[in-house]
């Protein structure tokens, strides 16, 4: 093959080649570019001849055990379909590429009849039962597969059959027109064709002949694929006839002798799928699909071989007639434009003359836009001196390196550069511009400044640290001491660097804390123990310590937390459930002695009436009164520590509460627990108790740091919130209304479902024996109930817990009205009162003191006596009740009964203790009246007239 060559400087005015010089190139094979018009060789011939003989040798072979059955490997037909459908699409592909430059309408045939295969086999795949569902997809029947198979492999004998009458030397008769029309018409029609053929088997294949039965083929099986194989061999022999053959002839002819084995073993010499003939034909079929491909493929890369060596021949003609000085302006400006670095040559006024890619990256401008423009372009302003300053330096030609500056991108955005700067000059030594080669450094500075002020906030955190940070090397010996040492062991950080840690480790803790190290360098990424180090006073610390072991740096770092105030806090808390559980039994004994003391104080008034004129009586009914007052006043003190009392409920801000709460649990839960407040701005008051509420968010505080043993973020939050009648409908125990919320949420461990429902009550708890009484939270519980509110408790494992308190919003009516009681008058009536109450002694002191103040008195020793009064008597005006009472109705239970009989009976309460008393463990529903125990005649008289004027 020769090239024609020209050089632009040969071409003269008038467009003629001055001289025009012939490149010889040699073209190793040089074939024709199509193989469908490029005639056979003997080699050609002799290798299909030698595949088709080792073909007909093992069919040969595979016949006597076509109907072998072996295992059913339905895989194994979507791997076939698949690489088969994949390998005929590619050589459609290569054949419809060498038609849109041919036109031949016998290639387009024969790539069609591809297509068609590849549709087939996708089809096949699809329908085939057991494959990609029980039955096969597209509501396939059982001939299905079967008609597929046969309209498969009887198609494509077809088009072949059709290529061969169509072909001859040229390529055979020529498509007019558009090739991509002409394509993308085939490639649709085989579409609708596949289509319509799948709807017929698929849909209709109940009106096909059926040609296979239980697993075996039929006789009319046989019939159609003899048909089919006859198609086969008619396409072979059409092949052979039709001369000359072209190379995909050839391997043509060797694709339908292995179609014919196909058949013969897949459709005729074998029994049933899945047996031998029936695994063979197929590889025979993935065979035939891959020959011409492999040829046509082949031949590619034998083309591009061609064509390398042509271009590669024309390159090297190219190269030699190049001058040393173009060579070198080759090789600088590959060095410039590949530099990583902007490289900008300017001339003495500053105008930039030439801009490489790495600039246009730097600087954001193109080398069309720099050109020709002042550097100015990409100077800040207030620099625009440092330009004519470098430029008057470097026309004296000095040379500038290393010059850390600023710079514009185009964008606007400053750029740290650093520059070099030298001088330019011509041939005759004269200076005639400048180069520049600047690197931008922004990424680096950026990393640098976040490198430091990443150290400077770790040298910080070291330094301000309120925890014992400790680095060593892998010996033991201190490198770095944190200043926390000072208050936590009373060293400085001198007095232990260099120093061993043995010397201020615990000899019981030396081998736990080696083993800990050891284990750390074996790869255990974070390990924490305990572990107690002397303090320079020499008394123990105990320290928990986190450590970790960096093989880069060969060091251990440790960090340790002072258990000294945690411990402590631990047996203070030990104490308080020691106590509340103490409280139990102080409880039940105040009020049984509350009862003693009513009868004591109430008849020494009627005592001290008695002996008025006799004054050595007088002085002892007055030392009786004073111990029974004294007495009175113990139990009230039992009483508060039981905290079995009426609580003193006032209006109070819940934020400021909060905020208090927040500020004393601080030292509590310790600086491991982040205390997050999220109030309200405008949260309403509430009418609680603000000790109890104090105590109670204090016991959810030291639930929630138990829960995060590792810290976490406690948050403590109000909000208003209305709870509806829905939600009411769902917590029968709450009334629908206007709430202040106070939740106390940690980050711990949370509490697993099964548990949930168990956690108020009493005794119950989770934690290990003698680390809790499971009293706290049923104390909240019972508070919150008395105060007439209601708790709710949300966690889920690993994520947290929260626990939200819902007390109902103060609107000062209850204050108004134990104002106006405190300042009712003493006075008596005629009404008639009913007095239940179980103690026989109590009893009788109420009945007398109320006949006393003028009342009409009944008596009545438990609910079901009170209950037959009540019916009995209709004129009775007030039910004075005790609270708690034996039998199947406490006191409560006795007054809403006795409403519902009498609705204008009033109700007047009276009690020891309030706990589990008026269905909010004594706290009393608005309305409610209470007269603890024990009481003066005064203010009986007092509550009487309050109750039956209420």
């Amino acid at each position: 093959m020769k090239v024609v060559a020209s050089r632009p400087e040969e071409i003269d005015v008038g467009g003629h080649h001055a001289g025009l010089r012939e490149i010889d190139v040699l073209a190793p094979n040089d074939r024709s570019t199509f193989l469908s018009t490029l005639p056979a060789a003997r080699s050609d011939r002799r290798a299909a001849l030698a595949i088709v003989g080792i073909s007909a040798i093992l069919f040969a072979l595979a016949v006597p055990f076509a109907g072998m059955p072996l295992v059913q490997v339905p895989a194994f037909v979507a791997s076939y379909q698949s690489a088969l459908a994949v390998s005929d699409i590619i050589t459609a592909v290569l054949l419809l590429s060498q038609f849109a430059v041919l036109r031949s309408r016998a290639l387009l045939l024969l790539s069609i009849g591809y297509l068609f295969t590849a549709a087939a086999a996708v089809t096949h795949a699809l329908t085939f039962p057991g494959l990609f569902a029980p039955a096969g997809l597209f509501g396939a029947g059982s001939q299905t597969t079967v008609w597929l198979y046969m309209i498969w492999h009887g198609g494509f004998p077809l088009f072949v059959l059709a290529y061969a009458s169509l072909k001859d030397g040229n390529g055979g008769n020529k498509i007019a027109g558009s090739t991509a029309s002409v394509i993308a018409f085939s490639v649709a029609g085989v579409f609708v064709a596949i289509t319509v053929l799948a709807w017929l088997v698929t849909a209709q294949h109940g009106l096909l002949p059926v040609l296979l039965r239980d697993g075996h083929y039929t006789a009319t099986m046989i019939g159609v694929v003899s048909f089919v194989w006859s198609l086969s061999f008619a396409a072979l022999v059409t092949l052979w006839f039709r001369k000359p053959h072209t190379v995909i002839d050839v391997w043509l002819m060797v694709t339908m002798c292995a179609w014919l084995f196909d058949i013969a073993l897949s459709a005729i010499v074998n029994v049933a799928r899945f047996d031998l003939g029936f695994y063979a034909g197929r590889l025979y079929g993935l065979c035939a699909s891959s020959f011409v491909l492999a040829v046509l493929l082949i031949e590619n890369v034998r083309l591009q071989a061609n064509t390398a060596g042509m271009v590669g021949a024309l390159q090297r003609q190219s190269s030699s007639e190049r001058n040393y000085y173009a060579e070198r302006e080759r090789l600088f400006s590959a060095v410039v434009e590949s530099s990583n670095d902007a490289i900008i040559t300017k001339s003495l006024d500053g105008t930039i003359t030439s801009w490489n890619d790495a600039a246009e990256r730097v600087f954001g401008y193109s080398a069309n836009e720099a050109i020709g423009r002042q550097v100015d372009i990409i100077m800040p302003e207030g620099q625009r001196e440092e330009v004519a300053e470098m430029l008057a330096r470097t026309r004296n030609g000095e040379v500038i390196d290393q010059h850390e500056t600023v710079r514009l991108h185009k964008s606007g955005q400053p750029i740290d550069v650093l520059l070099s700067q030298v001088p330019l000059r011509s041939t005759d030594g004269k200076i005639i511009g400048a180069s520049k080669v600047a690197r931008d450094i922004t990424e680096r500075k950026r990393a640098e400044t976040a490198l430091n002020r990443e150290i400077e906030e770790r040298q910080r955190i070291f330094e301000t640290s309120q925890d014992l940070i400790l680095v060593t090397d892998g010996y033991g010996n201190f490198i770095q001491v944190s200043p926390s040492v000072k208050d936590i062991l009373g060293y400085k950080p001198e007095d232990m660097i260099g120093h061993s840690a043995i010397e201020f480790i615990h000899p019981d803790d030396l081998d736990k804390t080696r083993s800990e190290m050891r284990a750390a360098r074996r790869g255990a990424v974070k390990r924490s123990f305990e572990a107690r180090y002397y303090h320079d006073d020499g008394h123990e610390v105990t320290l928990n310590w986190m450590g970790t072991w960096s093989e880069p740096v060969k060091r251990h770092f440790f960090i340790g937390r002072d258990l000294t105030e945690k411990q402590a806090a631990e047996a203070q808390l030990r104490q308080v459930q020691k106590m509340d559980s103490i409280g139990q039994l102080t409880g039940g004994v105040a009020h049984d002695f509350n009862n003693v003391l009513t009868v004591i104080t109430g008849t020494i008034g009627i005592l001290a009436d008695a002996v008025a004129d006799r004054p050595e009586l007088a002085a002892i009914t007055k030392l009786i009164d004073d111990a029974a007052e004294r007495g009175a006043q113990l139990t009230k003190h039992l009483l508060a520590f039981a905290r079995k009392q009426p609580l003193q409920p006032r209006e109070i801000d819940v934020n400021a509460l909060a905020l208090e709460a927040a500020k004393l649990l601080h030292p509590t839960l310790g600086e491991q627990i982040t205390i997050m407040p999220q109030l309200t701005e405008d949260a309403w008051p509430a009418l609680v108790d603000p000790g109890q509420l104090s105590t109670a968010i204090l016991n959810l505080a030291l639930n929630a740091r138990d829960a995060m043993p590792d810290g976490g973020t406690l948050v403590l939050e109000t909000r208003n919130i209305f709870l509806d009648d829905g939600y009411a409908s769902m917590n029968p125990d709450v009334v629908a209304g206007n709430y202040v919320m106070i939740a106390v949420s940690d980050t711990g461990t949370g509490i697993p479902p099964e548990l949930i429902e168990r956690v108020f009550d009493p005794f119950f708890t989770t934690k290990e024996v003698g680390k809790g009484t499971g009293l706290g939270l049923s104390m909240v519980f019972g508070f919150v109930k008395q105060s007439g509110g209601h708790i709710k408790i949300y966690s889920e494992e690993g994520h947290g817990t929260s626990v939200k308190i819902y007390l109902p919003r103060s609107s000062g009516v209850q204050e108004t009205e134990f104002e106006a009681f405190q300042n009712a008058p003493i006075a008596g009536g005629d009404e008639k009162i009913l007095i239940v109450e179980d103690d026989a002694l109590v009893r009788q002191y109420v009945v007398t003191q109320i006949k006393s103040l003028g009342y009409t008195a009944l008596e009545a020793a438990n609910a079901a006596e009170a209950l037959a009064i009540i019916d009995a008597d209709k004129a009775i005006d007030l039910l004075f009740t005790d609270i708690i009472m034996p039998g199947h109705m406490n006191g409560r239970q006795l007054a809403d009964e006795a409403l519902r009989r009498r609705p204008d009976l009033k109700t007047l309460f009276t009690s020891g203790y309030t706990e589990n008393a008026i269905v909010h463990h004594g706290r009393l529903d608005s309305g409610v009246l209470l007269l603890a125990k024990p009481y003066r005649k005064s203010e009986l008289a007092k509550m009487l007239r309050t109750a039956l004027a209420s």
